[in-house]
């Protein structure tokens, strides 16, 4: 069951990581950025913004959306980590996403991508 929800996951990342690039045309700075606070699933810039962007990836919507698991715990981990990665970069504008992936697992594809911009309302 882990391997599967980490399979899952990271389908789901390369599936946000295509959705940034070809829909919203983000241009990704970086996967999978990690610190010792935790790791940030996709950096991205979006005109003069960095984008710290979490994605959750589901099957179902049985035990709720996906992005209602990005609690207030977490989204203070994420804005720590974002501190962390631009300390260097002054008056940079930040923008927190959440990118809720759904995938059928009956035949493995993608039956919905939500985008959630400025998730956290920092």
């Amino acid at each position: 069951m882990l391997f599967y929800k980490k399979e899952l996951g990271n389908r789901g990342e390369k599936e946000a990581v295509k959705y940034l690039r070809k829909i919203k045309q983000l241009k990704i700075i970086e996967t999978n950025y990690s610190n010792f606070f935790g790791e940030i699933d996709i950096i991205a810039k979006d005109k003069d913004y960095i984008v710290f962007v979490e994605v959750k990836t589901r099957t179902s919507t049985n035990f709720g959306f996906a992005s209602q698991a990005v609690d207030y715990k977490k989204q203070q981990k994420i804005i720590k980590m974002a501190q962390m990665y631009t300390m260097d970069a002054y008056n940079i504008p930040v923008r927190f996403d959440i990118i809720e992936v759904y995938i059928d697992k009956t035949n493995n594809s993608v039956t919905n991508i939500n985008h959630i911009e400025n998730a956290f309302g920092v």
